[in-house]
């Protein structure tokens, strides 16, 4: 739409990139698989399991990582089309000539919204594993209000009183 306009749909046709509407159901299945694995990981962060890595990438490291994915992966699917794909051209000419340089700003904006969204999901398993440790922790009272074992004065009775002699009466 960014490179055709109104003429994107005869163009799809034309270039061969009609086969991309049965991409969509592994779309659908792999946003799935992601989110079983984020509710899997909140599960365990409700356990009180820990289940983040100890390492982290910086948001802009991520977004950069998601971009150049991005743009990897169009690359190679517009090279194996420029290959296999009637009517589709060749070479650098077929990855990013007639629109496909539109790919890099594209793959900017959709890897800052995953980068916004893979922290998002790591700031939600950090706090809900903090809230459940708290939770979770034993309550201590405050040491103004609690007794403390050296301030009681514990009074001892004297041992014949109740019959604690351990012998009995002389005779």
């Amino acid at each position: 739409m960014l490179a055709y306009g109104a003429n994107a749909g005869a163009e799809v046709q034309r270039t061969g990139h009609s086969y991309l509407h049965s991409v969509v159901p592994w779309i659908i299945a792999l946003l799935a698989v992601s989110a079983g694995g984020f509710l899997r990981a909140l599960g365990k962060a409700f356990s009180r399991q820990q289940s983040l890595p100890r390492y982290a990438i910086s948001f802009t490291g991520l977004w950069l990582a998601c971009a150049a994915a991005l743009v990897g992966i169009f690359a190679c699917q517009e090279f194996l089309e420029g290959l296999f794909a009637t009517g589709h051209p060749a070479g650098l000419a077929g990855i990013f000539g007639f629109g496909g340089w539109w790919s890099i700003p594209a793959a900017l904006c959709v890897g800052l919204v995953l980068a916004a969204a893979l922290h998002g999901a790591r700031w939600v398993l950090r706090e809900v594993a903090e809230w459940r440790a708290r939770v979770a922790a034993p309550r201590r009272r405050s040491s103004t209000l609690a007794i403390q074992p050296r301030d009681v004065v514990v009074l001892l009775p004297v041992p014949l009183v109740g019959g604690w002699s351990g012998r009995g009466p002389p005779a």
